[in-house]
């Protein structure tokens, strides 16, 4: 993807300076986090925690743009939802990256193998470009589940970006945004997608064996970005007039709702947890009016719940009868 794709801004999506930040801080904030949690729970009318929340699990991020920006959003949500032991293990940001990009990467710069040989990551959160199927998913999980044998993968499917080339490719044109069918879009990238859950698919089968367990997961934001798009043209999203009021440039990089569903995403395949019901994200507050805004979050929350069980490669299941 070319080079416009690199837009980064840690201060703006983490409110810190850097990943070693990110670290220092994250010890001496559980505490607190695990109280805002308990008290917004017992204050918060239909909002209730967990009897039990799951392991906070320890997610280490290396993606491009359209993936990064949900790192400090998740981090709020899972410990908003209880589970205050979740924690950024790392972050590894190269723009419009593929995923063999981020392995090749040499020594003095990969920060994503390295914490992985430490044993300390427990989900690897990768998300593959136009190029796939991409060979670095399968050594990423090679190697994770070499240094801890509970690891996880998460793979994004990103929303298709608004880049010459690929729309050339792939036969589509996403602009002007507010016309354009979602429709066209998700029909657009099925090949990609196809691709993509093949090789999760293959990598599943080739450790079922060893390991009796579903190793790589799909996230599918990109659908969910699509569901949005679709809502918003029927009128049905509160404080988002347009389709074109999600993107922060012609290329296709989202504003905050669409960090925010991204984050809502990766929740609900993390923890295999709904989101609905869940508090507002410091992200979202500024994405519409104050008087939307609940219920701007709330169909957030149910666009990402419907869309990760809606994919059969996200572990997800929707409930016997259920459409998602």
């Amino acid at each position: 993807m070319a080079s416009p794709f690199f837009v980064w801004n840690p201060i703006r999506y983490f409110g810190c300076h850097s990943h070693q930040s990110v670290k220092r801080t994250s010890t001496r904030t559980s505490a607190a986090a695990s109280m805002f949690a308990i008290v917004f729970a017992l204050m918060t009318p239909g909002l209730a925690l967990p009897a039990d929340p799951p392991k906070g699990q320890r997610v280490f991020t290396a993606g491009h743009s359209f993936h990064i920006p949900m790192i400090g959003t998740l981090d709020q949500i899972a410990k908003s939802a209880g589970i205050t032991t979740h924690s950024i293990a790392g972050i590894q940001m190269l723009g419009g990256s593929t995923v063999t990009e981020h392995w090749n990467l040499p020594d003095n710069k990969d920060q994503a193998r390295k914490a992985i040989k430490t044993g300390t990551v427990d989900v690897l959160t990768v998300s593959p470009h136009i190029a796939v199927p991409d060979e670095a998913i399968n050594k990423f999980t090679a190697l994770l589940l070499e240094h801890n044998p509970t690891g996880r993968v998460t793979v994004q499917v990103s929303w298709l970006p608004n880049e010459a080339r690929v729309s050339k490719l792939l036969g589509y044109k996403d602009d002007p945004r507010d016309q354009v069918d979602p429709a066209t879009l998700r029909r657009a990238g099925a090949p990609l997608l196809d691709k993509i859950r093949e090789q999760v698919k293959a990598i599943n089968d080739k450790y079922a064996a060893q390991y009796k367990r579903q190793v790589v997961f799909l996230v599918p934001v990109g659908e969910a970005v699509y569901r949005l798009r679709e809502r918003i043209a029927k009128g049905e999203v509160p404080g988002v007039a347009k389709q074109s009021d999600l993107f922060a440039d012609s290329l296709g990089h989202g504003k905050s709702a669409i960090g925010v569903l991204t984050g809502y995403c990766h929740f609900a395949v993390i923890y295999g947890q709904s989101p609905v019901g869940l508090p507002v994200p410091d992200a979202l507050k500024k994405a519409a009016p104050a008087g939307d805004l609940e219920k701007l979050n709330a169909v957030l929350q149910e666009i990402a719940w419907a869309a990760v069980r809606s994919e059969p490669l996200s572990g997800v299941k929707a409930a016997a009868g259920e459409k998602p």
